[in-house]
């Protein structure tokens, strides 16, 4: 299966339930289980598959560490074939296992030399992407990059309306919303703010969203 048909989906795709269509489409087409894209180093999710590559990503910014935000793509992709072989993030290592990911591969979402963000997929079952794999998902990265930069914010609708075609769904819009929050009730600054709710979430166990949403039913933004 081509990636060349779920891409012209997504840039289709009216409403998040055909992004998502998409997203899955792509990941098979490239012989992974989900996919998902982060910008901002996994600041704002924004594509995903399926739960497991939202919570990868959730993983990454709760933890700080990963390869979608530490890859240097001296090769592209960044593989990492086997996640319990990998020494380097050893906690987010322990966090993907526990969710039944094996290996995890890493696109860059770029132009130029900019870096906007990551295309991350994962598999179940440890070893290396085909060649083909790993061409194809470049040009997966490349193709969001183009659909992202054409992106506008008056695109996004409200939840309650249709979207339209080359919208952006902001997954994360409560983790910031919350840090605001944090940072207007204890007087620190935004990255401190978030720094206490990524602990927050960490030292609870549960996904770095709940933690926010608990955050804002406690005291909601102004």
């Amino acid at each position: 299966m081509s990636v060349q048909k779920p891409l012209d989906g997504l840039e289709q795709a009216v409403d998040a339930g055909e992004r998502r269509a998409s997203a899955v489409s792509c990941a098979r087409a490239l012989g992974l289980e989900g996919i998902a894209v982060s910008l901002r180093w996994g600041a704002e999710l924004v594509w995903f598959s399926d739960e497991t590559s939202a919570r990868l990503e959730d993983a990454q910014f709760t933890l700080g560490q990963g390869p979608g935000l530490e890859a240097d793509f001296s090769e592209v992709p960044y593989q990492v074939a086997d996640v319990g072989r990998n020494e380097r993030w050893a906690q987010f290592a322990a966090e993907a296992q526990a969710m039944g990911v094996r290996a995890v591969f890493v696109w860059p979402i770029r132009t130029g030399a900019a870096r906007l963000g990551a295309l991350t997929g994962y598999r179940s079952k440890p070893g290396p992407l085909t060649a083909l794999q790993a061409a194809e998902g470049l040009r997966v990265a490349d193709m969001l990059t183009s659909w992202l930069l054409a992106w506008r914010s008056g695109a996004v609708t409200s939840p309650n309306e249709q979207g339209k075609a080359g919208a952006v769904d902001l997954h994360w819009a409560e983790v910031h919303q919350a840090t605001g929050v944090l940072s207007a009730r204890l007087g620190v600054s935004l990255e401190d703010a978030l720094v206490r709710l990524r602990a927050r979430a960490f030292a609870s166990g549960q996904p770095l969203t709940q933690t926010a949403r608990e955050v804002l039913v406690r005291e909601p933004p102004s």
